[in-house]
């Protein structure tokens, strides 16, 4: 059962991998520059997950199905608090302050949404698929306010002259609450549909744009000088002890399936490349940043079948 869970998940993750390396095969021939992945970037983060947030709450997002969808931003913080607490037993093996500040970084901000994105719809039944993303999008609510103020707190070394309160309500955030309160009012009923289509099927474009972005930002990485303790200990942790911990937890708990699911792919995701953005925004020396997040990247193409396995298996048998 455990092997063809595998090849099921392995699957997957080629299929993603391919997407993700002809983005990185087209930045580093030049066709897709290091501008070229910065406007496609701001094209997904500022156009089309917005348009695919916001058309998927309109149409399958009710308070009344999902009840609990406050406890999802709830989860974000969670899972980010949980990789600051497994970082910081580690943190005496780092030595500088910026060192440690970039270590718990890259532990605790996960690639939150184009990697589970990409999973969630090449691994899930359609139905399943929808009701994943309303967990996904809610999720990132607190995902993005998180990593738009602690995260860029942390890398900026706290030299920012003015905290940019504009950041924390990026156009998915926005997207997102826009969507919970046309429905809160009944509204997204009225929005005729001829409006729906054109935004769904530009939303539609995000999958293979984001895996685009990911890619071309990947072969900007800097892999010269490899801190080898510090790059060891991000993947041993962000790889494994979490995961393995997270699958744990949501069997014991016996928690819904969709929602262990969502827990576990967010702790064996990769690292953030946002915080390689981040790190070069504010002009700080990236010491290991680049080298965290392309490494965690290459190795999770084995880790995150393995524990999706474990957790498809293990959740059968129980």
């Amino acid at each position: 059962m455990f092997v063809e869970y595998f090849k099921i998940t392995g699957f997957s993750m080629a299929q993603i991998f391919i997407l993700g390396a002809i983005g990185y095969f087209l930045s580093r021939k030049n066709i897709l520059g290091q501008e070229g992945v910065g406007s496609l970037s701001r094209l997904v983060v500022d156009v089309t997950l917005p348009l695919m947030i916001f058309c998927q709450l309109i149409q399958e997002f009710s308070f009344s199905r999902y009840g609990g969808w406050w406890l999802f931003p709830l989860l974000s913080i969670a899972i980010t608090a949980a990789g600051f607490l497994a970082a910081s037993l580690f943190l005496g093996l780092i030595k500088g302050a910026q060192h440690k500040r970039q270590f718990l970084s890259l532990i605790a901000f996960q690639n939150s949404g184009y990697l589970p994105l990409a999973l969630i719809a090449s691994l899930l039944p359609r139905g399943q698929a929808d009701q994943m993303f309303i967990y996904l999008f809610l999720f990132l609510v607190g995902f993005n306010l998180l990593i738009w103020s602690l995260g860029v707190h942390m890398l900026s070394c706290a030299h920012i002259k003015k905290f940019e309160l504009g950041s924390l309500f990026s156009p998915p955030v926005i997207a997102a609450l826009a969507s919970l309160l046309l429905v809160s009012l009944g509204l997204n009923r009225v929005i005729p549909d001829f409006i729906i289509r054109p935004l769904k099927t530009i939303g539609g474009c995000t999958l293979p744009l984001a895996m685009l972005v990911v890619g071309g930002n990947l072969a900007q990485a800097r892999l010269t000088h490899i801190d080898k303790k510090a790059v060891s200990l991000i993947l041993l942790i962000k790889l494994i002890i979490l995961p393995a911990l997270g699958l744990w937890l949501v069997l014991k708990l016996r928690l819904p399936h969709l929602v262990g699911l969502l827990i576990l792919i967010q702790l064996a995701v990769p690292s953030a490349t946002n915080l390689s953005v981040i790190t070069a925004h504010y002009k700080r020396e990236d010491l290991f940043i680049s080298q965290g997040v392309f490494l965690s990247h290459v190795l999770s193409l084995v880790t995150i079948p393995v524990f999706l396995s474990l957790y498809f298996t293990l959740g059968m048998i129980k």
